[in-house]
């Protein structure tokens, strides 16, 4: 019997659980994914926005503002990176002044500080490279990055730490509302039982709402293509580059991401698949002609990869939050497109106050520690300080991944702490391991290794992201090897 089950592992999820684990609460995660962040939270633009594009007075705007204000004091008890590099919105006619002169006068009436309209030579001194044709922006001076799905998984881990427990790989199949309980069973047959239920599954939270018998919405999942250049050629770009929106969203971003690479994206393609991740052969050219409206000479020639993800646009034209109307043992979290990565902890705060509004008690968690403890990253050790680890723990001498100075100790400290079943991809996502130019060709192979050693996991039974992504399906080691 568990007080709240949430259901989903994205960073809305994630940030939820960690909320609740400050108090003497019995708190479980449902993701049917093998791993937390496998959504949303794995593939968008990892901005902070600063919250002058949503309407005044919405869910968003209050949210995003709010969210907004959390972010240091959150990346800094998880050890997240964040930089607050600052957002231009680029104008490049005298309409699209009109557009940064409402969006302006929405972020004043939103709360946002900091705002400035800006010339044209003043653009240009702040970001050079732009196009001659930018005539103006809009300046946020707390729009920022991180890493979104670093941030899921500290989330996640935090909460761990604090108590929750995760069941992953475990979809949704049925939900029972009970007088004084709400029964979820998944497709594994494995039955929990929960006071609460919280619905923040993404692009299926309208499945699971009507589970639950709230029918009240529907989300319709929007595509988002993006593509990554790498490092060595990634100054090109200091700060977080948005066009003037329109009605599908804050258009072809050009951005700085927190490990130094940059990225062009993402578009808006509204499809009815929500599973479908695959890039558009036709986005690259969309991708490559809008961005370059913003920088002309962007290194085109010089990308690593390209991805998608799926936003999750409910119809109701904003964030769906609260306590549902047709059940009262059910809270949203759903329809979290963008911001909702910015919004993630204030929409956490939002959901805790509506789990006491009806009924749940709130006692303080005297065990309960907001830190993510860890050591600084090798790759961004001095020497000394890069010899003190290798002296401690020689397996800081193994580089596995090259490209992103990864050693096998990390990878280990990695694995160990999972809350799910480790795959090369789970491990990419806590590590960097094959996030840089070679995409895990030289890695994945002892990254594998390192799993099944820990785990005894077979090597033709490891997969690259779970379920039925094998990757030497039939293939045992030693056959491998001969």
């Amino acid at each position: 019997m568990y007080d709240v089950l949430i259901v989903g592992g994205g960073v809305t999820g994630c940030a939820i659980a960690r909320a609740l684990s400050r108090y003497r609460l019995k708190v479980a995660v449902l993701d049917g994914a093998a791993d937390v962040a496998m959504g949303a939270s794995r593939a968008n633009s990892a901005i902070v926005h600063a919250g002058y594009d949503c309407e005044p007075g919405s869910k968003m705007a209050r949210l995003n503002v709010r969210g907004n204000a959390m972010f240091d004091q959150l990346c800094q008890e998880l050890d997240v990176p964040l930089k607050r590099v600052g957002s231009l919105v680029l104008g490049f006619s005298q309409q699209d002044g009109k557009s940064l002169e409402r969006l302006y006068q929405n972020g004043l009436a939103n709360g946002v500080p900091g705002l400035r309209l800006l010339s044209a030579e003043e653009t240009h001194a702040m970001q050079p490279g732009l196009s001659d044709k930018v005539l103006g922006a809009l300046y946020a001076p707390t729009g920022g990055i991180t890493c979104p799905y670093e941030l899921t998984c500290a989330l996640a881990k935090n909460a761990m730490d604090n108590g929750v427990e995760f069941y992953l790989g475990s979809p949704v199949r049925s939900i029972a509302t009970l007088a004084d309980a709400v029964e979820v069973e998944t497709e594994e047959q494995v039955l929990l039982r929960g006071r609460y239920v919280v619905n923040a599954a993404g692009v299926h939270a309208d499945e699971v709402s009507a589970l639950a018998g709230d029918a009240s919405f529907h989300i319709r999942p929007r595509k988002g293509e993006y593509i990554l250049f790498d490092r060595a050629v990634s100054d090109f770009v200091q700060m977080v580059l948005f066009q003037a929106p329109t009605a599908m969203g804050k258009g072809i971003l050009v951005a700085p991401t927190v490990d130094g690479n940059a990225y062009i994206g993402p578009t808006a393609f509204n499809q009815d698949d929500k599973e479908d991740v695959s890039v558009r052969p036709e986005a690259l050219d969309e991708l490559k002609a809008t961005a370059a409206l913003s920088i002309p000479n962007l290194p085109l020639s010089k990308p690593i990869t390209l991805f998608a993800g799926l936003r999750a646009v409910a119809d109701t034209g904003d964030f769906v939050i609260g306590r549902s109307e047709k059940n009262p043992r059910l809270v949203q979290a759903a329809g979290i497109c963008s911001p909702g990565l910015s919004s993630a902890p204030a929409i956490a705060e939002e959901v805790v106050a509506s789990l006491a509004e009806a009924g749940l008690v709130l006692e303080e968690n005297p065990a309960y520690s907001p830190l993510r403890k860890r050591k600084k990253r090798f790759r961004h050790m001095s020497p000394q300080e890069k010899a003190q680890a290798i002296a401690e723990n020689p397996a800081y001498g193994r580089i596995i991944c090259r490209c992103e100075t990864v050693p096998e100790a990390e990878i280990v400290e990695a694995i160990r702490e999972m809350p799910g079943v480790p795959s090369v991809d789970a491990v990419k996502r806590r590590t960097r391991a094959g996030m840089g130019r070679c995409q895990g060709g030289f890695c994945m192979p002892r990254v594998m290794e390192l799993i099944e050693r820990e785990t005894n996991i077979p090597m033709d039974q490891i997969t690259k992201n779970g379920g039925g992504s094998r990757i030497c399906v039939g293939v045992t080691r030693g056959e491998a090897k001969q």
